[in-house]
């Protein structure tokens, strides 16, 4: 005797079937639903909402000298004040989160790619090409990365281009030791062996199967990256071996407003804010996108 398959459930008239929710609809739904990453997604706009519409916002020419009369403290014309050279704090600060922020994303970029391939190298071709690579970035992880990017900036000579790649170079390590180790867990999946077996190239492989399986933990780590990007531009800025004066970029800001703490505290003291909101909120928003991304801690989100 058979049985008719049950009917499946059609929506009543006037309703509307509710889409199914994609990965990334669920992915913003556990992250947003983390005090933590709204508070990071807050601090981060306050520097990067600004730095994008500078021409708007910024109320003076960042390089524009005498607006006022030099060291002039924060007033309602001048809401951070003026440096030594009568020029718009807060103009500068503004204009400044765009070259910052540009060093620390092209920083990370070059870090990421630089990674991708020796990771990729590395993890699945294995034997003599795993040892080369990974000897290779035993030794650059030998120094930390903030002296390496100092030996790439005296080399190439100190200039902003230079910086990027630097800063860019600092980072490759990081990402092909952690690029590496997941790609040698993910080859070994049935779904890898499967294109394989139907004659995929290694090249289609890596790219459709293992790359997209491999996302999770690379995004967080170029949150966090992005971070630490954006401290070493700065300190090298700070150190002369980044931006020039009078280009306003928050590290250089810094160093010019060092010798003058005792009279003019502001010079200094608004570019060290804007550094700290964008590491923070890039730090926090990077915790909460680990603990939304990381299967074993979805529970807690």
């Amino acid at each position: 005797m058979s049985t008719a398959p049950a009917p499946v459930p059609m929506p009543q008239a006037g309703e509307i079937a509710a889409p199914p929710e994609t990965y990334l609809h669920e992915l913003a739904r556990r992250l947003f639903r983390q005090p933590a990453a709204v508070i990071g997604v807050i601090f981060l706009a306050l520097v990067i909402v600004p730095a994008i519409f500078a021409p708007i916002v910024a109320p003076y020419d960042p390089l524009a000298q005498g607006l006022g009369a030099p060291f002039t403290p924060p007033t309602l014309q001048h809401l951070f004040g003026t440096d030594q050279f009568g020029r718009d704090v807060l103009s500068r600060v503004i204009y400044g989160g765009r070259l910052s922020l540009s060093i620390g994303i092209i920083a990370v970029a070059i870090g990421l790619v630089g990674g991708l391939v020796l990771g990729f190298a590395a993890g699945f071709a294995g034997g003599w090409a795993d040892e080369g690579v990974m000897r290779f970035v035993d030794f650059m992880l030998a120094f930390p990365g903030i002296l390496l990017a100092i030996a790439v900036v005296i080399m190439l000579g100190p200039s902003l281009g230079n910086l990027m790649i630097a800063v860019g170079v600092g980072g490759i390590p990081g990402f092909a030791r952690l690029i590496r180790g997941s790609v040698l867990a993910a080859k070994e999946e049935e779904f890898v062996h499967a294109a394989q077996a139907l004659g995929a190239s290694s090249l289609k492989v890596m790219a459709r199967h293992i790359l997209p399986n491999i996302l999770a933990p690379i995004v967080v780590l170029i949150t966090v990256s992005l971070a630490d990007a954006i401290l070493a531009g700065t300190g090298l800025s700070y150190l002369g071996l980044g931006a020039k004066p009078p280009t306003p970029e928050w590290g250089l800001m810094l160093s010019d407003g060092r010798d003058y703490m005792q009279v003019a505290w502001w010079v200094s003291t608004f570019p060290g804010i804007a550094i700290t909101l964008a590491v923070v909120g890039i730090n926090i928003l990077g915790d909460a996108m680990r603990n939304a991304i990381d299967p074993r801690l979805r529970g807690r989100v």
